[in-house]
């Protein structure tokens, strides 16, 4: 029996070889009956405006399409970035401006962060809090707004000694200790997880 397995033991590594191959296409094949849904045709960064060259269309099972799938991206925003392939959903796109629509007391307040490296670490949707620290006096950082969305993080300037610049949705409370912490503080944020 041993001589036997050995002898056909290249056929069969080759037959359980096709085999698995062809179990692999069969489960990438496009379903015939299925709904066709929009995908990024590469990795896109949060921010991106839509061509056509950015989405291409899969077939998937009905029953494994995303809530909030839309069918038109050209000229629609990215608040995020997404993966090749990644289904196109509402909640992978900005409405009108940068905020979403159903907070009306929701406003966008751009955040001058003093250390601009820190930028770098910041992506659209991240939650952070804002912290405000005076240069002089042994008054402690206090936190000038608590768990708020980034929503956009614009690409730093030359000039990055005035610090960098991220976007924060807030309502006005919040935006208005934003400012008045911004003319004698130095502004920083502490990421949140979760």
């Amino acid at each position: 029996m041993r001589a036997a397995l050995s002898r056909h033991r290249r056929l069969l590594a080759a037959l359980f070889a096709a085999a698995a191959a062809a179990c692999g296409l069969a489960a990438a094949r496009p379903h015939a009956q299925g709904a066709r849904v929009l995908v990024a045709a590469r990795d896109l960064a949060g921010g991106a405006v839509l061509g056509p060259s950015d989405v291409t269309v899969q077939v998937f099972p009905v029953r494994a399409v995303p809530t909030g799938s839309v069918r038109r991206a050209t000229g629609r925003v990215l608040s995020g970035p997404m993966r090749r392939g990644e289904p196109l959903t509402d909640a992978r796109l900005r409405s009108g401006g940068l905020l979403a629509a159903g907070d009306p007391a929701a406003v966008a307040v751009p955040v001058r962060l003093a250390d601009a490296a820190v930028v770098r670490l910041l992506h659209t949707g991240d939650r952070v809090d804002v912290l405000a620290a005076r240069a002089e006096g042994p008054l402690p950082a206090r936190t000038v707004a608590a768990a708020v969305p980034i929503i956009a993080v614009p690409k730093p300037g030359p000039d990055l000694d005035e610090g960098a610049l991220v976007v924060v949705e807030t309502g006005r409370d919040q935006a208005a200790a934003l400012a008045r912490a911004s003319v004698d503080s130095r502004l920083s944020v502490t990421i949140l997880g979760g």
